[in-house]
């Protein structure tokens, strides 16, 4: 397991993700994005823009996704 926080992955806060691969950290960070705009929290906002973006155009965001990628791989082992 490894652990990226919120602000790792281009949002604005220090929430932990923890997973075995980067997606799962990506979709944690989606579903935590979600759930704050749900929330009315208007600081991640503009994250939660930038994710539903990339799912919209993936072939555009697939810079975004390898750094994602490249900066889990370099992580430690929690």
């Amino acid at each position: 397991m490894k652990t990226m926080t919120c602000r790792q992955l281009g949002g604005p806060c220090e929430l932990a993700h923890r997973g075995e691969t980067a997606d799962d950290v990506i979709a944690a960070q989606d579903q935590h994005l979600k759930d704050a705009e749900k929330a009315g929290d208007a600081t991640h906002q503009e994250a939660r823009d930038a994710m539903k973006g990339r799912w919209r155009h993936p072939k555009k965001s697939l810079g975004w996704y390898n750094d994602m990628k490249k900066s889990f791989a370099g992580l430690p082992e929690d």
